[in-house]
């Protein structure tokens, strides 16, 4: 088995509240051969260094030592033409919405195109909001019970973890199921919501976008962009755009 595909997922925890969680999912990782944990604003500083944290990483003790702790998801997820978050809650603006065996698939065809894949994972106690998942490219869900669809934070990594394990394992003789020049030229989700900060500026300097009433336009202009899966090529274009649009005012 190519070790190189497994160090291709980044787990990525946001404003994590209970240091057993991080702990829990150090030991997840590790069992399941992945070790790239990082953890964005957690509610207590070096969450990872917190006894609770150590206690539940068992034998994982070099997955939390390893771990980044940063501020912003943003440089979390950049360089990653796909990056996945995790939530059960509908939405009515944001990326596509997937199931778990499609994410699968689409992880497996850009690990074995040598890209990088984020898993986004939110806080225990209201998950993923509007904001984080603007840096995501699709809203995955977990198939549950429908009358109680939550998991625990730790209990979802390792769901994840262990079937994409299967996933992964399965696809060791498989030939490139995408166009690994394709892969190459997506934009990561960060220039994507860059450009966007861009378009908003624009949009305002021409008098098409109030700001003390901006309705619902940036929203549907990111979730039509999410679905999109731009090109770096096309981020550039669309920046241009907005250049000229700041230009008039």
């Amino acid at each position: 088995m190519n070790p190189d595909k497994f160090q291709s997922i980044r787990w990525v925890l946001v404003e994590t509240s209970h240091p057993g969680n991080v702990g829990s999912a150090a030991r997840a990782l590790k069992t399941m051969g992945f070790s790239d944990l990082r953890l964005i604003n957690p509610k207590i500083k070096d969450i990872a260094k917190h006894s609770e944290a150590i206690a539940l990483a068992s034998g994982a003790l070099n997955i939390l030592e390893s771990s980044e702790e940063s501020s912003s998801l943003s440089t979390a997820v950049r360089g990653c033409p796909l990056v996945l978050g995790l939530t059960s809650r509908d939405r009515e603006f944001g990326p596509p919405a997937l199931d778990w065996e499609s994410a699968r698939t689409l992880i497996q065809e850009t690990v074995m195109n040598h890209g990088e894949v984020a898993l986004v994972f939110g806080p225990e106690r209201t998950g993923l909001d509007n904001e984080h998942l603007a840096l995501c490219t699709h809203r995955v869900w977990l198939e549950a019970n429908p009358d109680y669809p939550s998991l625990n934070l730790a209990q979802a990594l390792m769901v994840c973890a262990y079937t994409l394990r299967e996933r992964l394992s399965e696809a060791e003789d498989l030939a490139m199921l995408a166009n690994r020049e394709e892969l190459a030229e997506l934009a990561d989700p960060a220039a994507v919501a860059a450009m966007l900060d861009h378009w908003r500026e624009g949009l305002e300097a021409i008098g098409y976008l109030d700001p003390s009433n901006p309705k619902k336009l940036m929203p549907r202009l990111q979730a039509l962009f999410a679905r999109s899966r731009l090109h770096k090529e096309e981020i550039d274009l669309l920046r241009g755009i907005a250049k000229q649009m700041l230009l008039r005012k």
